[in-house]
């Protein structure tokens, strides 16, 4: 039945931090934001992992939405200039009837080539530039050994579909949507995330525009349409 009414801080949220260090498997996160299915409305789920990519742990990795696949020969141009790109590839999916059609998402590990600055700065400048200038592409995490994975969906079929009962973590942040005053699309579902900082929350912090144009006096630009992305 189609709910009548609308709660502004009913968002389904999780956060578990190991602090031993020890890893947790995504597949217990997927659970707990299951039991929270009702404070969800299917437009919009994610998960930021930390500790996921033990391997390639001093490399910056880069989840990269292409809405427009046409688009990454030139993106991957452009971080050639700016990284040595240590590996890419498509970061794997499952088939499920609750989502049938996804964009494409590719996971890059990267080194920095020399900077004269600071590097966490130099990361910071690339990714907004990526962000605003290559239509179709969109940077959600850029830390070192976390990710993000989210999109249009309940939590638990957006874990299913990135296969997160695969990946273990010391660290586990999840969102469901549930209040919706834009449009849900798969970079504006939480987390948000820049470098290893990531955000989710509930309630609502609409400013509708004005922090985010405060902001881009110091040269940040966000392009997400959502003032969670302004938090990150």
């Amino acid at each position: 039945m189609e709910r009548l009414w609308r709660v502004p801080s009913g968002c389904a949220v999780f956060g578990i931090l190991n602090q031993d260090g020890r890893r947790i498997s995504g597949e217990t996160v997927m659970r707990a934001m299951a039991v929270m299915h009702e404070r969800s409305n299917g437009l919009g789920g994610g998960f930021a992992a930390y500790g996921i990519y033990p391997e390639c742990s001093e490399l910056y990795a880069f989840h990269v939405l292409y809405d427009d696949p046409h688009r990454r020969p030139d993106l991957e141009a452009y971080l050639k200039e700016r990284f040595v790109i240590e590996k890419a590839e498509i970061i794997p999916t499952r088939k499920t009837r609750a989502i049938p059609a996804h964009p494409l998402f590719i996971r890059y590990f990267l080194r920095l080539r020399g900077t004269e600055g600071n590097e966490e700065d130099e990361v910071v400048r690339v990714v907004m530039d990526i962000n605003a200038h290559f239509p179709g592409a969109y940077v959600i995490s850029s830390g070192k050994n976390m990710g993000i994975f989210k999109g249009v969906g309940y939590p638990e079929d957006i874990g299913e579909l990135f296969r997160l009962d695969e990946y273990e973590g010391y660290c586990w942040i999840a969102h469901g949507r549930f209040p919706t005053n834009t449009a849900g699309w798969w970079g504006g579902a939480h987390p948000f995330g820049l470098l290893s900082f990531s955000v989710v929350h509930n309630g609502e912090i609409s400013s509708y525009g004005i922090n985010r144009r405060y902001l881009q006096n110091f040269g940040y630009r966000c392009m997400l349409q959502t003032d969670t992305e302004v938090i990150a």
